[in-house]
């Protein structure tokens, strides 16, 4: 074993998460290390779509934690970040193709515009204002101006690079060290160990394996999720367009399959289309039916794209927690261990404000939210 390394804070994993925690906390002074078994962005984070929602969101903490990073990623782009990372202020429409359905999405828009989200209703009749090739027939959508985009690799690699933290790919954690007391005092890799007071599991889908090495346990599941990638195309879609059933489907605790379409365009051209949902471990299979209905869906929003080719599809796994939101900040049974994961689906669009919430927690400083609806600990044995 090589001779260890000190630091402040080791951050565990080099996701858009964990590149978000180093940046901020390196901001705050401190000397960072982010170590992770792969590769920049080899988790979920390289198989994300780039989302950066706040329309998806409903009131509560999660929605709180949207808004903070909404603004963070903004004041990041206005830094010189935004270019580098394809931050697109595209904005997003949730459309609904029945009259229950559009009743459901302005009742959902009331109580965001409530919390300070900028919610729009769009009558059918303007619908091809913001969308032209969106089909007729629908019922009406909502405008959320404050809605975004990365490119989520881009994203974890130059967020890295500006937090100017020592960057050990390759190397996976297999213990969390803690003192008899049963602070934390570092970690142990399969090569060396890296000594640091604090230790933030910002490891994703493998949040729980991480806790379970400092000893404590983190019931984080992996949710599996199919993207199409088309052809590159001229500019079609404006906005990020997705089915009003989409929110209800993130909240959903079911493991069957579960799909609603979600379209957007990329700066290179091609489409991205999802969302599927389903709890299969980590089976990475290729699922037909998760295809299938995942084209059918954005055809029926878009029907232009029937005549477009699939180039190829990917397929990642979102960190899924039992209540749907994630774990951030202190561990009260692992002193020195902090948490940020299980973002599920939204961790690309979390990450800036998890990062500030992290690096206010290991500085001492008042977290701009409260932090007790994300306590690592709020779990029961029955949870895992």
């Amino acid at each position: 074993m090589s001779e260890s390394l000190t630091c402040d804070v080791v951050v565990v994993g080099a996701g858009v998460v964990g590149a978000a925690c180093a940046l901020y906390a390196a901001r705050a002074g401190l000397d960072v290390v982010v170590v992770d078994r792969g590769a920049v962005a080899g988790g979920t984070t390289g198989a994300g779509e780039g989302n950066l929602l706040v329309s998806d969101k409903e009131p509560g903490p999660e929605l709180e934690l949207a808004l903070l990073s909404a603004r963070l990623w903004a004041e990041l782009a206005q830094e010189g970040l935004g270019r580098p990372v394809e931050y697109e202020a595209k904005g997003g429409v949730v459309v609904a193709g029945t009259d229950a359905a559009l009743a459901g999405l302005q009742e959902l828009a009331a109580g965001q515009r409530a919390a300070g989200v900028e919610a729009v209703p769009v009558p059918p009749d303007r619908l091809p204002d913001l969308e032209p090739y969106l089909a007729p027939g629908l019922a009406g959508a909502v405008h959320y101006p404050q809605d975004a985009q990365v490119m989520p690799a881009l994203a974890a690699a130059h967020l890295l690079r500006a937090s100017n933290a020592r960057l050990l790919t390759g190397r996976e954690v297999t213990a969390v060290l803690r003192e008899r007391g049963g602070a934390v005092r570092g970690v142990r890799t399969d090569r060396d160990d890296i000594h640091a007071p604090a230790v933030v599991n910002a490891a994703g889908t493998w949040g729980g394996e991480i806790a379970a090495r400092a000893d404590v346990s983190l019931p984080v599941l992996p949710r599996r999720g199919f993207v199409l990638v088309t052809e590159p195309l001229p500019p079609r879609v404006r906005h990020k367009v997705y089915a009003a059933d989409y929110v209800g489907d993130v909240a959903s605790d079911s493991a069957a399959l579960q799909t609603s379409p979600v379209v957007e365009g990329t700066p290179a051209g091609p489409v991205l289309i999802g969302a599927s949902r389903e709890r299969v471990g980590f089976d990475r299979s290729l699922s037909l039916p998760a295809l299938r209905a995942l084209a059918a869906g954005a055809t029926d929003l878009f029907p232009f794209l029937a005549e477009v080719r699939a180039l190829r599809t990917y397929v990642g796994f979102r960190p899924y927690l039992p209540d749907h939101l994630p774990a951030i900040g202190p561990d009260p049974r692992a002193p020195g261990l902090l948490h940020a994961c299980g973002h599920e689906g939204a961790g690309i669009g979390l990450a800036t404000g998890t990062g500030r919430l992290i690096a206010q927690s290991l500085t001492g400083q008042a977290p701009d939210l409260d932090l007790g609806p994300f306590r690592p600990d709020r779990f029961t044995e029955e949870d895992g």
